[in-house]
């Protein structure tokens, strides 16, 4: 099974979920996803024994081939290449490629009539894994400045074992990087804070695990402060509280020195041990309904 933790905003306690969830698991995986500020392996320590560079395909430009037709600028969604004619009519113009932009789809190469288009890689960021004792672990770490995300995600997401239960940290938000990461993900926990930033940006994760068709069910953290509104939010939409965790300093002091809450409050494996049960009959139950649903 393939479990991703997402959150709709930063700070509710999304990697802390993931990584203890993970060490209270055995024949697990940890896969941070999190390219953009990976955390993971601060709380993991894992031994890194394999390092890859992780690049992507940009255009580059045969100048003596290129007669400046436009097609590689007319197909490109994103406006990462530009063709700029000479001002006077006369001169070779030019063609400009922004790396940047580019999506690396490979239309402008596919398509250029006169093949003035060759793919180069672009480096973008790293992948790493290794081993956290007996769990499998891996992330990426994008370059500084870097915009392309899910490329990455991609790469690192290609390391997941079929045979061990993967629990991915996914990036917080819902943007790109966020669908990638939680992209055939069997099921989502969203976690989440009852405050109205929380529940603002809950509603925003909700939407977007709907219009992917992901499962997904709350665990509600540092859930004694704020108000009722999650719950009720909740309880309207029909939609699963499968943990809370209260607000307690000690597990704020734990995080702090990069510390897992299961080291240090053992009653909490079997709370996330539970946590995975339930996690596991409601996929269950999903998967009942999509069979009902095909034979219906």
């Amino acid at each position: 099974m393939i479990i991703a933790v997402a959150s709709g905003k930063g700070g509710t306690g999304k990697t802390t979920v993931a990584v203890n969830l993970a060490l209270s698991l055995k024949n697990v995986q940890i896969i941070d996803c999190d390219v953009e500020e990976p955390n993971a392996h601060i709380f993991l320590k894992p031994e890194i024994q394999d390092r890859k560079a992780a690049c992507v395909p940009i255009p580059e430009i045969i100048e003596e081939r290129c007669n400046e037709c436009g097609i590689c600028q007319e197909v490109c969604a994103f406006n990462s290449i530009v063709v700029l004619p000479a001002p006077d009519g006369t001169s070779k113009g030019s063609v400009l490629v922004f790396p940047n932009l580019c999506h690396s789809c490979g239309a402008c190469y596919i398509l250029c009539p006169q093949a003035a288009i060759r793919e180069v890689e672009r480096e973008i960021g790293v992948v790493e894994s290794g081993w956290a004792g007996p769990d499998a672990f891996a992330h990426g770490k994008l370059n500084i400045g870097e915009a392309m995300a899910p490329p990455l995600i991609r790469k690192v997401k290609k390391l997941i074992d079929p045979g061990r239960t993967v629990i991915i940290d996914a990036p917080p938000g819902t943007s790109c990087p966020v669908i990638e990461s939680v992209k055939g993900a069997d099921f989502c926990i969203l976690v989440t804070e009852p405050t109205p930033f929380g529940l603002h940006d809950l509603k925003l994760a909700v939407e977007m695990l709907k219009t992917v068709g992901i499962p997904f069910g709350l665990i509600i953290n540092r859930s004694d402060i704020g108000d009722d509104r999650t719950d009720e939010y909740a309880l309207q939409n029909k939609i699963p509280i499968l943990m809370r965790i209260p607000y307690d300093r000690e597990i704020a002091e734990l995080y702090s020195r990069g510390m897992n809450i299961i080291e240090a409050k053992k009653e909490y494996k079997t709370r996330f041990r539970e946590l995975f049960s339930r996690i596991e009959v409601i996929h269950e139950a999903d998967r009942g309904h999509q069979r009902q649903g095909r034979h219906g």
